[in-house]
């Protein structure tokens, strides 16, 4: 994953992630497991419908390259593990 606010090269936390508009996650990279769209807030970016970023058709057993801070629940892909 590269290193991003002085994490290691690899993941060293793994959750399941609730799809949620309120629910903050701090700045994590995500494993989508079953695919679909989701719908994300990056990093440090205020938490409005407006800023909403979709990533489309995210395959199954991916991980996306973003940083994020919110999994919206309109996100239709299923399975995501957020990592750290």
């Amino acid at each position: 994953m590269g290193q991003y606010n002085q994490q290691p090269d690899f993941a060293t936390v793994a959750n399941t992630v609730t799809k949620s508009d309120t629910t903050f996650l701090d700045g994590v990279a995500l494993y989508v497991g079953t695919g679909g769209d989701v719908h994300v807030i990056m990093k440090n970016v205020e938490n409005t419908g407006s800023k909403v970023i979709i990533f489309k058709n995210v395959p199954a057993g991916s991980f996306l390259p973003a940083i994020v801070d919110y999994v919206r629940a309109a996100t239709t892909a299923a399975d995501i593990v957020a990592v750290k």
